[in-house]
């Protein structure tokens, strides 16, 4: 479940008065509580008043925090100048810069404005703040970027195409940018129906028909409406005379895909595979495979295989990486669960390099490696190269590094603590202005504020500050952030950082009471809610094992336990209804924490489908996991319990023990009772 923490905004503040005290001391808030209260106050009733749309009451608070000197005033001035962006000018701009400089603010509020002045098309003030833009990470702004430098005299028609290509949603910038240098004739009409077939293929309707426009206003409609309709098309106006038409051709078979790969598939045997120029047939048969792989259907490699035929000669189809990820995948499902290896060497070899270093796709091609060893005169060769692989990504601290140690036969031993913190190292984490801003935001539930304040302040720290840093968060009891803080950290690993126990007694009690192992519930909620006890996710999963409303209220009848809802996020309670749901998915899964944990995540009733079809390798079942959320929880929660459990236990564990045996078809009828649960 996607972590999404609320910031409500109503201000205990009499409740807090104790435990803000440390950090209001600290930067420097008016001494007399009262005088503390009523400031803080006045930053969230800013707060308030920028969700509420209320210009007025915007401008006044942030007016009062900026004459109280508040140490949190930069935001109501943030969200007050950023709300009437639009009628800005760039002076305004500079004042404001001028006022914070070097704060997570000034580089956001920059960040916004680089967005306006590419919407105004001021190229001018663009260029002169572009570089002053510290963290760069917004896509469009890139885009905007280039495009200066393409007015400027520069060639960056390779930069233009991948950040054009890698697109998420249709935006001004990269839009701009593509349509200038298709204008220019440095992007070509390849270039645009690639674009399309992406955005098709990502269903980003807007964004494709966005691509299409470049071609003409026809084109744009054709794809909207083959969009909508792709069998409509297919019947009524698809063709292959020329190649605009096999191109749209070409799309309406990948958006009939999406709906179903089955019907796809036939069309494409009965009709159009021999009309479609070579590429795109390859093409279609890869999107075919992808949406058949999606639904573990047994006809996916055979798809990608006929993908794989179609593209031999001199035809180069420069497949996504999605895509190709998804044609692994289906191969090691593949001949009933055997593999089809040398497909699995493929598809990694047609990624693109960047992908190819993925610890994931590095692991299985050395598994191909070592499955193909034994049928051929270079096994030793291969057999070494495939060690050579694993000994590349062998690793204590991810999923697919510990699989791979595991297989070279050395045992998981975590890395050795990091010498202590000194006094100064922790002093100067204490002292940060950025991580006491943090700090106070979050204490104030402003924590999305609160966490884009820390991660900004987290900026070009070496491995030590981050430690110090993390340790501060740890004892704070701001757990994610002490988390995601010591994750950061390559060479100095500090293992209880990145894996606390809060609550401990209770955990361990809860889960011996339920009769589960404490480190993978522990395992579970790290991933779940960062221990986070007010933790919301978007669909309403709460507290730290995230709960449904409807999942506790059955757990609690069925527990005996006497509950109400505004118990949901009480610590306490969470456990004990959140490890006995846990353990009656564990049971009904006949003790398989793989499938338990796709279960807590996706609902029971998903993995029971996930696991007919052949009899897999626990892991290679766990990569083959429809849901991108889903199966990075699964990886991630077994890799977690097996650390949790060489911290409780300070013995060396076994992931390969946690993932079990190969999973498939059960081998009985299910028990009714299973399918109660929710």
């Amino acid at each position: 479940m996607t972590l999404q923490t609320p910031t409500p905004l109503r201000c205990h503040i009499l409740l807090r008065a104790v435990a803000l005290a440390a950090i209001t001391g600290a930067l420097a808030l008016p001494s007399a509580p009262v005088a503390a209260q009523t400031a803080n106050d006045t930053v969230l009733e800013a707060r308030e008043a920028l969700r509420k749309r209320d210009k007025p009451r915007l401008a006044a608070t942030r007016a009062a925090a900026l004459a109280a000197n508040h140490p949190l005033a930069m935001w109501p001035d943030y969200w007050e100048l950023g709300n009437r962006l639009a009628d800005a000018q760039q002076d305004e701009l500079n004042a404001f810069y001028a006022r914070w400089p070097g704060t997570y603010v000034e580089d956001r509020l920059r960040n916004d404005w680089l967005l306006e002045l590419g919407r105004r098309r001021d190229w001018g003030n663009f260029r002169a703040e572009y570089p002053r833009f510290k963290l760069d990470d917004d896509r469009e702004v890139r885009c905007y970027a280039l495009l200066t430098r393409h007015l400027d005299g520069q060639d960056v028609t390779d930069d233009a195409r991948a950040a054009w290509f890698a697109q998420r949603d249709a935006d001004d910038g990269c839009a701009l940018l593509a349509s200038t240098l298709f204008d220019a004739k440095r992007i070509g009409r390849d270039d645009v129906w690639r674009k399309t077939r992406l955005a098709v293929e990502a269903n980003r309707p807007r964004m494709a028909r966005q691509a299409a426009a470049m071609l003409g206003d026809d084109m744009a409609n054709a794809v909207g409406e083959l969009n909508d309709n792709p069998q409509r098309y297919l019947t009524r106006k698809a063709a292959t005379q020329g190649r605009g038409a096999s191109e749209l051709t070409a799309l309406a078979l990948i958006r009939s895909a999406a709906n179903d790969p089955d019907v796809a598939a036939t069309a494409m045997n009965d009709r159009w595979a021999a009309r479609l120029p070579a590429d795109l047939s390859a093409w279609v048969w890869a999107s075919v495979g992808k949406q058949a792989a999606l639904k573990l259907s047994t006809s996916a490699s055979d798809h990608f295989q006929r993908a794989e035929l179609t593209r031999t000669g001199n035809v180069d189809v420069a497949l996504p990486d999605d895509t190709l990820a998804w044609k692994l995948r289906a191969a090691l499902r593949a001949n009933n669960g055997a593999g089809r290896w040398q497909q699995v060497m493929q598809a990694v070899t047609a990624m693109s390099s960047s992908e190819q270093r993925e610890p994931a796709w590095i692991y299985w091609k050395a598994r191909a490696l070592q499955a193909l060893a034994g049928s051929s005169q270079d096994g030793v060769a291969l057999g070494a190269q495939a060690r050579e692989l694993l000994a590349s990504i062998a690793s204590p601290l991810h999923f697919y590094g510990k699989l791979a140690m595991e297989d070279l036969g050395q045992p998981l031993v975590l890395p050795a603590a990091p010498a202590p913190l000194t006094p100064e190292e922790r002093n100067a984490a204490a002292q940060h202005p950025g991580l006491k801003r943090a700090l106070l935001l979050i204490e104030l539930d402003l924590r999305s504020e609160g966490v884009r304040e820390w991660n900004f302040s987290l900026f070009g720290m070496g491995e030590r500050e981050l430690l110090a840093a993390a340790q501060l968060a740890c004892e704070r009891q701001v757990w994610d952030r002490c988390i995601n803080t010591s994750e950061r950290t390559r060479e100095q690993v500090d293992m209880a950082q990145r894996f606390p126990t809060p609550y401990r007694s209770d955990v361990v009690a809860r889960a011996r009471e339920a009769g589960l192992d404490p480190a993978y519930v522990y395992g579970l909620i790290r991933q779940e809610s960062r221990f986070i006890t007010s933790a919301r996710s978007s669909v309403g999963a709460s507290g730290l094992m995230q709960l449904m409303p409807a999942t506790a209220k059955w757990t609690a009848r069925k527990l005996g336990i006497d509950y109400t809802h505004d118990r949901i996020t009480e610590h306490g309670t969470n456990l004990r209804l959140g490890t006995g749901y846990l353990k009656m998915v564990l049971d009904s899964f006949d003790g398989s924490q793989a499938m338990a944990a796709a279960g807590y995540n996706a609902g029971p009733n998903r993995p029971r489908k996930w696991r007919e079809g052949p009899s897999l390798d626990a892991a290679a079942w766990a990569e083959n996991i429809p849901f991108t959320e889903t199966r990075d929880y699964v990886k991630k929660v077994l890799s977690n319990a097996t650390d949790y459990a060489a911290l409780l236990s300070g013995q060396p564990q076994s992931l390969r023990a946690r993932l079990g045996s190969a999973i498939g078809p059960h081998p009985g009828a299910a028990d009714p009772a299973e399918r109660e649960l929710p």
